[in-house]
């Protein structure tokens, strides 16, 4: 379904020149210590202004005057929280302001931002720039997994990310046919609308699609491969045959999801140079989140991010195991 909340008009010309941007002036202006930052986080957190304690949810919480350990104290559980309690930015040493900072370059950058760019601008270590990547494309997970099913006209199309087999060393080479060395990642794009993306075994598009893809209300458009022949079966299922140079015919096109893969492939080439398998599913999941936001003013783009935080949690120890 398309996401009505409060955009920004469609603007039709070149650009994004509808949307409310935010220079990095104006972003030190906003945030210009850990202070400003966590109090804009609390904002996002608590919007009513009624502070609730993370763990059990009671509005009993007093402030404590030291902030040791922490700045707030619940009554009823008895234990001591803050605004990083229950959020992706838990444990985390890394001050407020870098992580605001953080969000903004990952939100208005839309190629990605490296972790060795993140070390150089923050002044934390790589390895810290890149487990605070990692946290904060867990924001955008929420887009990913809506609830409703995508309907009107609905493209789909998979891409391979991975090194080419004339590069890899002979025993690695499984294949001759270079997608067998990569990993398949498949799209679902509404045009208007949002995207989700997913890491998937070969021939398992079909199974997204029905799993997205409302059979009553949408109009499907694909390429002519033949792992999306028998959807015609349960869609009104439309195909262009990119293999005699068909390309569009009438409303049947898949543009819309390959521009998404270029702008993708550019930060695989151009940022990140290598998506490993493991990580592979976080990398586009950052790519889709920016695009289904893309419609909002930068503000509300990381607004959205900061809300997307509250509710998960990650582990070093989770990623690297």
């Amino acid at each position: 379904m398309k996401n009505d909340t409060n955009k920004t008009q469609r603007h039709q010309a070149p650009g994004r020149a509808d949307r409310e941007g935010l220079s990095v002036i104006q972003l030190f202006q906003m945030f210009p210590d850990d202070a400003s930052a966590r109090k804009w986080l609390e904002e996002m957190r608590w919007p009513t202004g009624e502070r609730h304690c993370p763990r059990c949810g009671s509005l009993k919480t007093k402030t404590v005057p030291s902030e040791n350990p922490m700045p707030y104290h619940c009554g009823d559980c008895r234990k001591y929280f803050s605004v990083q309690t229950g959020t992706v930015m838990q444990s985390s040493r890394v001050g407020m302001q870098k992580w605001v900072i953080a969000m903004y370059l990952m939100s208005t950058s839309l190629k990605g931002v490296s972790s060795m760019k993140l070390h150089r601008d923050l002044g934390v270590t790589q390895k810290t720039a890149w487990m605070l990547a990692q946290k904060i494309r867990q924001g955008w997970l929420d887009g990913q997994d809506e609830g409703e099913k995508l309907d009107g006209v609905v493209e789909v199309d998979e891409t391979y990310i991975g090194g080419k087999s004339k590069n890899m060393h002979a025993k690695d080479r499984k294949a001759r046919k270079q997608w067998n060395n990569k990993e398949t990642v498949v799209g679902i794009l509404e045009r208007d609308g949002g995207i989700r993306v997913a890491h998937i075994h070969k021939n398992q598009a079909p199974a997204m699609v029905y799993a997205n893809v409302c059979q009553d209300d949408a109009v499907l458009m694909t390429d002519a491969a033949v792992v999306y022949k028998h959807l015609g079966a349960d869609y009104d299922h439309h195909t262009v045959n990119h293999s005699i140079g068909e390309y569009v015919r009438g409303m049947a096109h898949t543009n819309g999801i390959e521009s998404f893969w270029a702008t993708l492939k550019r930060g695989y080439k151009g940022t990140y140079h290598k998506m490993s398998a493991k990580h592979l599913s976080r990398y586009i999941t950052e790519f889709a989140g920016r695009h289904n936001v893309r419609d909002f003013d930068t503000m509300v783009q990381m607004e959205l991010l900061a809300k997307g935080f509250v509710g998960k949690h990650l582990r070093y120890q989770d990623l690297i195991k």
